[in-house]
């Protein structure tokens, strides 16, 4: 059976010291799959869209910042991740220059700006039980890309691999 899943991307845009990432609280519909969870910026990638022009988008309609240094870190596959057990595929980019100032919020949510370290340190924030898994190889200095596997079931995470190249 071929896999099919739902093309995205999630980004992380850095302070120009790069201590701090712009985050996304989704705190504005409790309807939301990911009301209270902080996260990235990013998006499903339209049709005739490629990955960078969708970051790129994505990035300029959830914070009005334009993206003028962007770097993939990798990709994560992320089986059964979706509100109905939808397969996704992100497109991990970390954002090191942009124009502009970003907005205070957004229909989804409020933006703000958070150290690095506090992203990083366990139960600092509320993320997807997932991000701990591979948010340290986004933020590593490791040049490699990482290209990683994380199934969910029922909204949790069952397995984590991945590979760098």
């Amino acid at each position: 059976m071929p896999y099919t899943p739902i093309l995205a991307t999630l980004g992380y845009v850095l302070s120009p010291d790069r201590e701090r990432v712009l985050l996304i609280h989704r705190n504005t519909r409790p309807d939301d799959a990911h009301f209270g969870k902080y996260n990235g910026l990013g998006g499903k990638v339209e049709r005739n869209e490629d990955v960078v022009a969708a970051m790129r988008r994505e990035l300029r309609e959830e914070s009005g910042l334009e993206a003028t240094g962007l770097s993939l870190r990798g990709t994560i596959s992320w089986p059964g991740f979706g509100k109905h057990g939808e397969d996704w595929l992100g497109f991990i980019f970390t954002i090191t220059a942009f124009e502009g100032e970003p907005r205070a919020a957004n229909p989804e949510g409020s933006l703000s700006w958070v150290p690095v370290a506090t992203l990083l340190r366990p139960g600092a924030l509320n993320l997807w039980p997932g991000d701990p898994y591979f948010l340290p190889l986004v933020f590593s200095p490791d040049p490699r890309q990482f290209h990683g596997v994380l199934p969910y079931a029922s909204g949790q995470p069952v397995g984590w691999t991945y590979s760098l190249v």
